[in-house]
């Protein structure tokens, strides 16, 4: 069906549900590629979306953008109105909730380059060549001097919130930052077993992330996959007899297991890591990812009776959350939990579930969780209607058809509450502030167009929503030195309305979606969930403070007596200008050229 409105002229294909309300393929990735790209396009190592799988086909097959006025490509940094860079819609009819993530086009080993194998040259000598040509990335891989990450765990950060290591950007935007290889470092303890919950699994890059010494210690996978999905999965880790499996379950549909935690259990003790990562190589490469890291949590020693909780309540919490799978392999890891001393933990968990949830277990789960811990732990706020709210994401789901279905009442409704007594509804005047990739952020980006295969705001979404466009901001992060490197991060909080102090911050893995945080049933009386989702929430008053300062520059060494806060992107928020537009993945773009000088075409 042909239509036309502001974005220009397309075709829309059979698929209108919302990125994060579809259930993921149960077919390994490249079953989608066309078959006139299966001679250049390997299969992908784990199933992804359907954007994913249109970056892939761009970086095995660019579009080269051309000048039409002179023959020649143009200066890959010419800047361009985002209304001129052309609207139209490719056809698309399964599409999933994207998280695996492409690279930049240029010539480059790994998770991309394999896919330039045809599969006539599936000889042992390719196969070997290609480990080899894997091997080298990872020695190429961006990871801290290990004095360099012993200094900087053993400068008392109180926060414990890090960015991932990006490549492409200066040293010194990475001198505080960590590699999923530092994280497994011997530096961190000796590992006995870990257990990885995510959404997107390479189970060989995964492997190699750990060091020599640690890879053939137990890991458990906790993934969502059904179907030939899991079948895949399973096949990707059978040549490991360590890797064992755990499927979450997920008995509402087009809910996705979206959590990202690693438990790491080490003969020292037990660590907890809450990210926004997906386990592929893409998304520790030029993203802006970020992650909590508890401390080293020590074994309580028995006849103390200690019981090793915190005054956040993180264990209690964090075993809950294990025990909503009701799945046999979490037991081990629930018990080790029991036997550590987590009592200097200073951040709450936030968690969903898939359920339909009445009564007081309504506030255990997604947005009526962060609601119940900011009324009971936040400081009040004098005049606190002008203090705004913040949230930004790499995905949209279907909001409705207003703001007033979703949005700005029930989920505002909870990001509002500060402190108890309850505050008075003039707070809904509080402005809100959405911080979701330009266009434009897009193609100048470190990986151009394909970067935007990690930001699957479809046009049959966008469409429906059009109304949502107005809370938009740019995503601008020099303080982080990563403007240019897309984020895959998700974060919320609340600002002072000099964006000078902050009430409140969330990093989480739930994007701006129903489906993530709930929504609102029987009157009200019912909250229902899809996904599994899971943050940490630092509130002032878990470190003796009625709010946070913001750091202006992320990797400073700051000099105050109270440590700032570092927000990884810069406040405040740039709003939309007139021409610009949000990304949209399943649309092309070709009237000017991203940073490696192509065009996307995403069909």
């Amino acid at each position: 069906m042909s239509q036309e409105c502001s974005y220009g002229r397309w075709t829309i294909s059979s698929s209108d549900e919302s990125e994060d309300e579809k259930p993921k393929l149960d077919k390994p990735s490249s079953s989608a590629v066309p078959a006139a790209a299966q001679s250049t396009v390997s299969e992908p190592k784990y199933t992804c979306s359907e954007a994913r799988r249109a970056a892939l086909r761009r970086q095995a097959s660019p579009v080269r953008y051309s000048d039409p006025g002179s023959g020649h490509p143009p200066k890959v940094q010419r800047s361009a109105s985002q209304e001129d860079l052309g609207w139209c819609l490719s056809s698309s009819d399964d599409e999933v909730p994207p998280e695996s993530h492409p690279k930049q086009a240029k010539k480059d080993v790994g998770c991309e380059d394999r896919t330039s194998l045809s599969p006539q040259d599936g000889t042992a000598q390719t196969a070997a060549s290609h480990r080899l040509k894997e091997e080298a990335q990872d020695r190429d891989e961006t990871s801290g001097e290990g004095q360099d990450i012993w200094d900087m765990l053993d400068k008392g950060n109180p926060f414990q919130f890090y960015l991932t290591r990006v490549s492409g950007i200066k040293a010194k935007y990475n001198s505080g930052a960590l590699h999923i290889k530092d994280i497994l470092s011997p530096l961190f303890g000796t590992l006995v077993s870990s257990a990885q919950f995510n959404y997107c699994f390479d189970v060989d890059w995964l492997i190699r992330q750990y060091p020599p010494e640690f890879r053939r210690k137990p890991i458990l996978l906790v993934h969502g996959d059904k179907r030939e999905a899991k079948a895949h999965l399973h096949a990707q880790a059978k040549p490991y007899e360590n890797v064992t499996l755990c499927q979450a379950k997920l008995d509402i549909a087009f809910g996705t297991h979206h959590t990202k935690m690693m438990l790491l259990r080490y003969e020292e003790g037990l660590r907890v890591v809450i990210h926004t990562s997906n386990l592929i190589r893409e998304d520790w490469h030029q993203k802006t990812q970020g992650m909590w890291l508890s401390p080293l949590y020590p074994r309580l020693i028995p006849g103390t009776h200690r019981t090793g909780e915190s005054p956040t309540h993180f264990k209690a919490d964090l075993i809950s959350y294990l025990k909503a799978y009701n799945a046999p392999p979490l037991q081990e890891w629930i018990d080790s939990i029991r036997e550590h001393d987590l009592s200097e933990t200073n951040v709450y968990l936030i968690g969903s579930t898939p359920g339909r949830f009445q009564g007081s277990q309504k506030d255990n789960w997604g947005h009526f969780r962060l609601r119940k811990l900011l009324k009971e732990h936040a400081s009040s706020i004098p005049q606190a209607e002008s203090w705004p709210v913040v949230g930004q994401f790499s995905s949209i789901g279907s909001l409705g058809a207003d703001e007033s279905k979703w949005l700005c009442s029930e989920f505002k409704e909870s990001l509002l509450g500060l402190g108890s007594p309850r505050q008075p509804t003039g707070t809904s005047a509080a402005p809100l502030h959405l911080i979701y990739p330009s266009v434009e952020n897009v193609r100048t980006s470190l990986e151009g167009y394909p970067a935007g295969g990690s930001l699957p705001y479809s046009i049959q979404t966008a469409e429906k929503q059009n109304w949502l466009h107005s809370y938009f901001h740019k995503w601008s992060a020099e303080t982080s030195g990563r403007s240019n490197a897309m984020p895959h991060i998700k974060t919320y909080m609340r600002p002072s309305p000099d964006f000078c102090r902050i009430a409140w911050f969330l990093v989480t893995s739930a994007n701006l979606s129903k489906a993530a945080w709930g929504a609102l049933e029987k009157n009200g009386t019912q909250l229902m969930i899809r996904s599994y989702e899971l943050g940490v929430l630092f509130l002032p008053t878990a470190f003796g403070l009625d709010s946070f300062n913001v750091k202006r520059k992320f990797f400073s060494s700051h000099q105050e007596l109270t440590a700032p806060f570092p927000v990884p992107y810069d406040l405040p928020p740039e709003l939309y200008g007139s021409k610009d537009r949000p990304w949209i993945w399943n649309i092309p773009y070709v009237k000017a050229p991203d940073t490696h000088g192509n065009m996307w075409v995403p069909s």
